[in-house]
């Protein structure tokens, strides 16, 4: 129905009623709401769900899986039960823990639809109705008084004293006065002050508007629209892994395939002894540890971040992505600043002070060149303060330490002003009567009578513009343009003013009007009030900035007041703001090319706020967005990882993140930052440790079958070395601390292989290590006539001993036998644990019977122990060459 070249707030009543076919008075008949009902619809949001058998099937479709899969079958078939079991335990273990992950998913949706209005009082057949919100229509007159949430999107027709709520949607704390009057200019939608949002709340006075969008049109809906259109999407970690685990399933596939060729040609082995070698080659290569080793150690970071960290992950490959992010976009009210308006700056015609303290606590001071003044000091001062504190309409209250407030947050200052000057939240007068805030005389007023002395003051306050208009005829030593001066200054600093005056009055006056201020105001001075940004992040952000991240503001906030906060918190050195209209006015192409040249995006929407996250992502960054506000939530869920605050955000932000800061502190992102580069360097190192050991026992088979000997490993053998002590030493890795320099690197490149050129001759001359010996040692058993099973054993033994040695050259970029020998202590009990359980497999009769596996002699333990010795030895020479060519 809108013509897109001129928008709703553009339109005047007639063209709206002409429009929608509908009188302003009298509103819809019944008969043709009930008509359109039919045709849009119900003013409700429909979702989309996933069912839980999908999300469980969605875990087996893994190239992994469906080769254990397959091996599983196949030892069924050749009756091999011992080793279908224990194949079939490791891919149930895989699936439950993807399942699970995946299971506690997103649940914005049900929230978003909470939000929105049960009931709409409309005016239908000339008469009002109150009618269920689903039944609201396009065209329906609304009417709207203090207290009723709105029941879709509205077009302000006529108003009274209307203002409404809005943070849900734009970011803005205080509420938004309304006008049914046309606008002419283009504006975001922040700025549309004739609009009314679903889901918005009215906190004053009354007004009527015609319904011009419902259900998904609504902005609140077209947020819904946007949370469920966004896929879940793979980490980069996951996406690594992934297709690690896929190249290399192919090549093993691939190999044993050829291996299985050879067999038959060479016609060697029967068929079931031939298919039976070529799955054992299968399951030994392939690193069916990979998935489960990643989530413990994924999982053992994420516990860490909850319990000291005050950050809960809710999905387990997130916190890695976090140490990959380029970008951190975020929210400016409540994450960057406090979303508690704060008195900073006093001016009355004696001096100009400062006040310390942010926040609705009131701790800190007037301060007049950096020393606290007292009040009686200057005439203006105390009463100033006093007028402030009087005409309110607001109440802070304090609850367990944490001071809020039950209004509008500019009053809220106030109060707290008044209690840092006076020490205490007590008034000194009594009140009589008040003239609430009006949009149309844009002041508070209230009379009042001290409570000792029975003197009466009336108290005002409001926009500057309005107190110069009155207090001029008052006082002919005034001089307008000196304040105009001041409050521009303060203005380009981001704050807002407002100006406090004070009359006397008739000490017998009861009632107060409009016309009791029309004259005679004592202009007091004025006040600069922000949202103050939070000092603890200024120094997280020179943390971020070491660490090749960039931090980006997206605010609803007024451009002005939005680079001024950025150039206090220090975000870049030139700040560059760009609008919500701006960008609308850029190609996607032109977009992506630019909108890294910004630091601020202010006066977004929610769909702006998602155009710039896809930029970003789009021009090759890895990309963190943090919010609290509905308004965040698609951006929040589009992110590579989105961050809610726990305290203070809404459910829908929280629902719709991959992460929660439970402290509502930015500053809480840099060491996320530094925990998630931990996790992924210790998550390397273990893909880096387990590999090697998957090839190893995959060549055994390989050359086994090319020589055409009997089977050194068996397949339960082998599964024993890939699950049980692969992830049992990998536990090590969860504990190994952070490397030094670990916040002075750039972020990783995403786009890069997981698996380096060294890291790739590592693993194979690593691989190469373990099989030759563990063949050499088999045969020399063999010849000096120990059995097939002790000759096993002892294989199995050489693998895993060696693994124990090798950890001690992955866990460090560092030589093995350096300071950081024992930084992780955890690691030597690891290893106990790992050399114990060794022990019964090779000498517990039920281990032994199930692994086929048999005792061992002193001189074949220290064979094996002498092997370990030998592979760290080479791989520490390796790091010695690496680090001298590095240095060079």
């Amino acid at each position: 129905m809108e013509n897109k070249e001129e928008p709703y707030y553009q339109k005047s009543k007639k063209e709206l009623a002409d429009e929608f076919t509908v009188d302003l008075t009298e509103g819809l008949s019944s008969d043709e709401a009930e008509k359109r009902l039919k045709e849009d619809g119900l003013n409700k949001l429909e979702e989309k769900k996933t069912s839980k058998w999908t999300i469980l099937l969605r875990q087996i479709n893994n190239v992994v899986i469906y080769i254990l899969i397959v091996a599983a079958i196949l030892t069924v078939w050749m009756g091999h039960y011992s080793d279908a079991i224990v194949i079939g335990l490791v891919v149930v273990a895989n699936t439950l823990i993807g399942y699970f992950q995946e299971v506690n998913a997103s649940n914005a949706l049900d929230k978003i639809k909470d939000m929105l209005s049960t009931h709409a009082t409309v005016i239908r057949d000339g008469q009002r109705k109150e009618i269920e919100a689903v039944d609201v229509v396009k065209g329906d007159v609304v009417y709207l008084e203090a207290g009723d949430n709105v029941p879709a999107d509205l077009r302000i027709v006529d108003s009274d004293s209307l203002k409404v709520q809005e943070a849900s949607l734009t970011g803005e704390a205080d509420s938004i006065e309304k006008t049914p009057d046309e606008i002419e200019a283009k504006v975001g939608l922040g700025d549309q002050i004739n609009m009314a949002f679903a889901s918005t709340s009215i906190t004053n006075g009354n007004g009527t508007g015609i319904v011009i969008a419902t259900a998904e049109e609504t902005e609140i809906g077209k947020i819904s629209t946007a949370v469920n259109d966004q896929e879940s999407k793979k980490t980069p970690l996951v996406q690594v892994i992934d297709n690690l685990g896929k190249t290399i399933s192919y090549v093993i596939m691939g190999v044993a395939a050829l291996l299985f060729v050879y067999g038959l040609i060479s016609g060697v082995y029967s068929l079931s002894a031939l298919s039976l070698a070529v799955v054992t080659m299968i399951v030994g290569s392939v690193p069916e540890g990979l998935p489960a080793t990643t989530s413990v150690v994924l999982a053992m970071g994420v516990s860490d971040m909850a319990k000291n960290k005050n950050t809960i992950v809710k999905k387990l490959p997130s916190v890695e992505t976090l140490g990959s992010v380029d970008i951190i976009a975020t929210d400016k009210t409540g994450t960057l600043t406090k979303n508690e308006m704060t008195a900073q700056n006093i001016i009355t015609k004696q001096a100009e002070y400062t006040v310390s303290g942010i926040g609705y606590s009131p701790d800190g001071e007037i301060e007049l060149d950096g020393k606290a003044v007292e009040l009686d000091s200057d005439p203006d001062l105390k009463i100033l303060v006093t007028s402030g504190f009087e005409a309110n309409e607001t109440e802070l209250t304090e609850e367990e330490g944490h001071w809020t407030i039950n209004g509008e947050p500019t009053d809220g200052a106030f109060l707290t002003l008044y209690n840092k000057a006076m020490h205490s939240g007590e008034s000194l007068y009594e009140e009589i009567a008040k003239v609430p805030f009006d949009s149309d005389y844009r002041y508070v007023a209230t009379l009042s009578e001290h409570r000792e002395s029975k003197e009466r003051k009336i108290f005002i306050k409001g926009s500057p513009d309005k107190l110069f208009t009155l207090a001029k005829p008052m006082d002919s030593s005034f001089d307008p343009d000196f304040w105009r001066e001041k409050v521009e200054a303060l203005s380009s600093q981001g704050k807002r003013v407002v100006a406090v005056g004070v009359r006397d009055i008739d000490q017998n006056q009861q009632t107060l009007e409009h016309e009791d201020v029309d004259t005679g105001v004592n202009f007091l001075g004025i006040v600069g009030i922000i949202d103050p940004p939070r000092e603890e992040i200024i120094e997280s952000l020179k943390v971020m900035k070491k660490a090749g991240v960039e931090v980006k503001m997206i605010t609803g906030d007024h451009p002005t007041t939005a680079k001024a906060i950025a150039e206090a918190l220090g975000l870049s050195e030139n700040v560059q703001t760009i609008t919500g209209l701006e960008l609308d006015e850029l190609s996607p192409e032109e977009l992506i090319e630019r909108v890294n040249d910004y630091q601020v995006f202010a006066r977004t929407t929610p769909h702006n706020k998602l155009q710039i996250i896809e930029a970003f992502q789009k021009s090759g960054k890895t990309t963190a967005m943090t919010g609290d506000g509905v308004n965040d939530a698609p951006a929040l869920k589009k992110a590579d990882i989105g961050v809610a605050m726990g305290l203070n955000g809404t459910d829908v932000s929280k629902d719709s993140a991959d992460m929660v800061l439970t402290d509502d502190d930015f500053s809480t992102m840099s060491t996320a930052i530094e925990e998630g580069r931990r996790i992924y360097d210790n998550i390397k190192k273990s893909i880096l440790y387990l590999l090697p050991t998957s090839f190893a026992e995959g060549l055994i088979i390989a050359f086994t079958l090319v020589a055409q000997r009997d089977l050194p490993l068996q397949a339960t053998q082998m599964l024993w070395i890939n699950m049980v002590s692969a992830i049992t030493i990998q536990f090590a890795f969860i504990f190994e601390p952070a490397e030094s320099g670990l916040m002075d690197r750039n972020p990783r490149d995403t786009s890069a292989s997981l698996i380096g050129k060294h890291d790739a001759f590592q693993i194979a001359y690593v691989s190469i290590l373990m099989a030759g010996f563990s063949l050499i040692a088999y045969d020399w058993l063999i010849a000096s006539g120990a059995n097939q099973v002790t000759a096993s054993t002892m294989v199995v033994n050489i693998i895993v001993i060696s693994k124990i040695f090798y950890l001690f050259n992955v866990r460090t970029h560092a030589l093995a036998f350096s300071k950081e020998f024992f930084t992780n202590k955890k690691a030597f009990l690891i290893i106990g644990v790992m050399i114990l359980l060794q022990l019964i497999l090779t000498y517990v009769p039920f281990f032994q019977e199930f692994f086929y596996t048999e005792g061992l002699t002193i001189v074949e333990w220290l064979i094996a122990i002498g092997v370990g010795v030998i592979v760290l030895i080479i791989a520490e020479i390796d790091k010695i060459i690496r680090m001298k060519v590095s240095k060079n």
